[in-house]
């Protein structure tokens, strides 16, 4: 008999009882080829070993619980990625445990309470998920880049005392670069912000936009291939501004220095020193705003699509049809029918599949309210910040798409010739958002790296 410290690793399959009743023979063959392709490979990868198949179950043992979560996270993804493409009716989804304790091993099998603890938070773990102990936790939080979930204390069957258990599922099984953590703030009058922080490397801040909302922006076909690109190398900080997302809608103040306000705010409750903001359409100017006020802090800027006039000072044209935009959007924008906020979709995203329009039509819906987006366009209509531009001192590119209809390029223009020393890139492109499937959008991937190498 031998006692050891290892990681335990304990697993088995959803709703695999009713799989066999509707169809064995495919389910035992779905089983057994899971295992061949995927399950064994993994385990012996990470270098551990399986110690027994029970039915739908396995129990595996690890020297390092570290290589335990690693191999039970990378599984977790493998498996998800094939049921996506599958076009099984009833896909094959694990649950999983991982505990690191004491066991006792009598020839390949292993016993005592560190395998109990294990099958027990696989019971408890979501389908397709992975649960772990607190002692796992503090072996894996600071070297695996997952996204943990307190559960807190837990009583489990037959285990004497309550065990602290942490969740990883859904986007916290994500590489890096594919999740995202969000976070509350509150700015000197009390509004709460929403930031989030996606990616490893030197961090990035993005201005907020045109309504945001991180939890939606983040899945959604209009933002998600932007955002996980911009985190594959960077630690992505972003937020929702007053008025929209996940932060604060009935808010007091919705005005040009409130939002340069809640941008100093999120930066100072990320905690980083120094670092290059990228923004988008009316974030430049509340970009360009926060550079002058901080140039010490803001290692390059960014700007895509901005403008430093508003449209209400642009000229009359664009001034009235402002205003009656922000009629239209007072009295429709909470209206079943998406017509008023498709009218945005238009202009901003003229090149968007139908799937990509649609979404965008109910991100706008699910971000704000009306009287907040009528808000918006009355405040970005009065933004001048030309005093601002020949104080810049930061190094700065500015982007801007050729056929933009929301914001015209000759505004771009005028914001580069503004800056001192500013680069000016003109994109072959009609979308004031950057769409997965524009050509103009690797350009903008490229540019950012070449001009961060700088």
């Amino acid at each position: 008999m031998d006692r050891r410290l290892a990681g335990i690793l304990a697993a088995d399959v959803a709703g695999y009882s009713r799989m066999m009743r509707e169809d064995e023979a495919g389910t035992l063959g779905a089983l057994q080829r899971c295992r061949a392709e995927l399950v064994d490979p993994a385990i012996a990868r990470h270098r551990g070993r399986i110690v027994k198949l029970m039915g739908d179950g396995l129990l595996a043992e690890f020297a390092s619980v570290v290589e335990a979560v690693s191999c039970a996270a990378e599984f977790q993804r493998e498996l998800a990625a094939r049921n996506a493409g599958a076009a099984s009716k009833h896909p094959m989804v694990f649950r999983i445990g991982v505990h690191l304790g004491d066991i006792i091993a009598e020839g390949d099998d292993i016993f005592g309470d560190g395998v109990n603890i294990a099958s027990r938070l696989e019971g408890i773990a979501q389908p397709g998920g992975i649960c772990i102990s607190r002692q796992a936790y503090d072996q894996v939080q600071r070297k695996l880049g997952l996204g943990y979930h307190s559960l807190g204390p837990q009583s489990l069957k037959n285990i004497p005392e309550p065990v602290e258990v942490f969740a990883i599922h859904g986007d916290g099984l994500a590489a890096s670069n594919e999740r995202q953590e969000i976070r509350y703030c509150r700015a000197p009058d009390g509004v709460r912000l929403a930031y989030a922080i996606s990616g490893q490397g030197a961090p990035l801040v993005k201005a907020a936009n045109w309504l945001n909302h991180l939890e939606y922006d983040w899945d959604s076909p209009i933002w998600h291939h932007f955002l996980a690109g911009l985190s594959k190398d960077h630690t992505l900080i972003r937020y929702d501004a007053r008025g929209n997302g996940l932060s604060d809608w009935d808010v007091a103040e919705l005005s040009f220095d409130a939002w340069v306000s809640d941008l100093e705010t999120v930066i100072e409750a990320a905690g980083i020193d120094r670092f290059p903001i990228l923004a988008l359409s009316q974030g430049c100017a509340i970009s360009v705003a926060y550079a002058v006020r901080h140039p010490e802090r803001v290692s390059h800027l960014i700007l895509l699509g901005g403008f430093a006039l508003g449209a209400g000072k642009r000229s009359p044209q664009e001034a009235a049809k402002r205003n009656a935009l922000k009629t239209l959007v007072q009295l429709e924008w909470g209206a079943n029918s998406p017509t008023i906020r498709q009218l945005f979709a238009t202009a901003m995203i003229p090149g968007a599949t139908k799937e990509q329009a649609d979404s965008f039509n109910e991100l706008q819906r699910r971000a704000t309210s009306a009287e907040c987006a009528a808000r918006y366009l009355a405040t970005t209509a009065e933004f001048d910040v030309t005093a601002l531009l020949p104080q810049l001192t930061t190094p700065t590119l500015v982007m801007h798409a050729r056929d933009d209809a929301q914001v015209p390029a000759e505004a771009g223009r005028q914001l580069a010739a503004g800056i001192p020393g500013a680069k000016f890139v003109a994109l072959q492109s009609n979308n004031h958002i950057p769409l997965e499937q524009d050509p103009a959008t690797q350009r903008i991937f490229e540019e950012i790296r070449l001009f961060l190498a700088r």
